[in-house]
């Protein structure tokens, strides 16, 4: 789906007003000027994933007891299912600490990406240790004809266990999402979509997963006892290889689209795009990049067409005063690179043009700076 073309009114220094576009994916108000606009912070992060990781560890075990005392098919596939969902857990605590190292030679513009390795292994790992192991406990089910469930009662009370921890673990992950949410004036929804941090968002999913994983097991216990059919047992354990293949993919493509080079989030860009355009030495703003560079980080770079009247120590002294006010009006930006350029320079209007089309870029260059 082609991104909207959003135009964006600003005010220049004589009073006049221009307007700067850029591609938008989406319609919102731009956060207020000089507004947190944080994710979450690195603590909450870190107590929400250990609050999973200390439930899904005991579920496991509880499951793994449980599955091996009853012999139910659809147990053993939720005992896979919460011990994925651990090594999960893990794998996002070595993205949170890996991701918080300062900047060096080697990673000049830090380590933020780092979270995104990590969690994209954590969707890999719900795919192959809880999708396919489910899938594999539900085929052996409907064709072994030796399949029982011994003792049923214990796995409903490891399974209403399971659902208050899974529950309370969910209550901890949708807390800190919603508030992430509200900090962005973004839907709960828009949020888990677009969101640049995946610890939060792939608690919330992996415990939704695990709730949903719980009601199927017990379904398919209950009619197993009710009917005296052994493949009920065999159709849960497949429907939660469903469940689990379907989170894996969601969160995969999350973090493919975070990996590779995304632009931040639009209402940044367009607020970017407007106080660039108020600063008094600023004629036009030809070109704007972004970039994230991981969680609650983001790279601007920038050509802009400046006052010809600007001395060159005028140009570098505005310069540095443009990127600092950057920095100070918009927590997420972490790094500036501003470049002076005439508008109508052939290869900036090419390169403009090739990224964002003949229309977008002339309109860029010359309504920009219409009088």
């Amino acid at each position: 789906m082609a991104p909207d073309r959003t135009a964006v009114p600003a005010q220049r220094a004589d009073g006049a007003r221009v307007e700067h576009s850029l591609p938008v994916t989406q319609q919102t108000a731009a956060p207020p000027a000089g507004a947190d606009q944080t994710q979450g912070s690195g603590g909450e992060s870190k107590l929400t994933v250990l609050v999973a990781l200390g439930a899904n560890l005991a579920v496991a075990v509880a499951k793994g007891v449980a599955a091996v005392l009853t012999g139910s098919a659809s147990m053993a596939a939720e005992t896979a299912h919460s011990f994925a969902d651990t090594l999960n857990q893990i794998f996002l605590l070595i993205a949170l600490k890996g991701s918080a190292k300062p900047a060096d030679r080697a990673h000049p513009f830090g380590y933020g990406r780092v979270r995104y390795f990590w969690a994209l292994l954590a969707a890999g790992s719900i795919f192959v240790t809880g999708a396919l192991y489910s899938a594999y406990e539900g085929v052996h089910a409907l064709t072994s004809g030796e399949h029982d469930i011994e003792s049923p009662l214990i796995n409903y009370v490891v399974l209403g266990i399971a659902f208050v921890l899974e529950g309370i673990s969910l209550v901890r992950g949708l807390q800190q999402t919603r508030d992430e949410a509200r900090q962005h004036r973004l839907g709960f929804r828009d949020f888990l979509r677009t969101s640049d941090d995946p610890t939060a968002t792939t608690v919330v999913f992996e415990d939704s997963a695990a709730l949903t994983g719980l009601v199927l097991a017990a379904a398919g216990n209950v009619l197993h006892q009710v009917t005296g059919h052994t493949f009920w047992d065999g159709i849960a354990s497949l429907l939660i290889a469903a469940v689990l293949a379907a989170v894996a993919l969601r969160l995969g493509l999350a973090n493919k689209r975070l990996l590779t080079d995304v632009q931040a989030d639009p209402r940044l860009v367009r607020a970017v795009l407007e106080h660039l355009g108020d600063e008094p030495e600023v004629e036009a703003v030809v070109d704007l990049l972004t970039l994230t560079l991981g969680t609650d980080a983001v790279l601007v770079c920038a050509r802009l067409d400046l006052d010809d009247a600007l001395g060159a120590a005028e140009v570098e002294r505005a310069m540095v005063r443009i990127g600092d006010g950057l920095k100070d009006t918009f927590g997420d930006v972490a790094e500036v690179f501003l470049e002076p350029v005439p508008r109508h320079d052939q290869g900036v209007r090419e390169r403009v043009r090739s990224r964002y089309g003949d229309r977008l870029a002339e309109y860029m260059v010359h309504e920009a700076s219409r009088p």
